[in-house]
């Protein structure tokens, strides 16, 4: 038995698109958790000391290797994957930075990095209209 997707890629069988799901759920939880609750996550992990934005980080790649790894079962295009899992990290890390900034950094941080953000978007959007034709 295996799954259909919404390309002409080959369909992958149940037990891999059940063990990538338990795999995106597991960091995508934890990448939430950080980003969200970074107090009570860092409490749980017992990791000290406590640093609000190094965990808000921790918890936007976390949540960036999610979105990356459910974008691979539903494109069969690795980069296209790839790029997805960077925009949704990337999008919450610049955000981490602007939420972030009375903490430290740099005034150049969240343009510089919203600009990569967007430059990620760009290249996403360039690959699905090339699909597409």
């Amino acid at each position: 038995m295996s799954t259909g997707r919404t390309d002409t890629g080959p369909p992958r069988s149940i037990p891999v698109v059940v063990i990538t799901l338990l795999c995106a759920a597991s960091v995508l939880v934890f990448g939430v958790w950080a980003f969200f609750a970074p107090v009570s996550f860092i409490e749980y992990v017992n990791y000290a000391p406590y640093n609000e934005h190094l965990t808000h980080d921790a918890g936007a790649f976390q949540v960036g290797i999610g979105f990356g790894l459910i974008a691979a079962l539903l494109w069969n295009d690795a980069l296209g994957a790839a790029l997805i899992g960077f925009v949704a990290g990337s999008g919450l890390h610049t955000w981490s930075h602007f939420a972030d900034r009375h903490l430290g950094g740099h005034g150049s941080d969240v343009p510089l990095l919203g600009a990569t953000t967007l430059l990620g978007i760009v290249a996403v959007v360039l690959l699905m209209r090339r699909k597409r034709a």
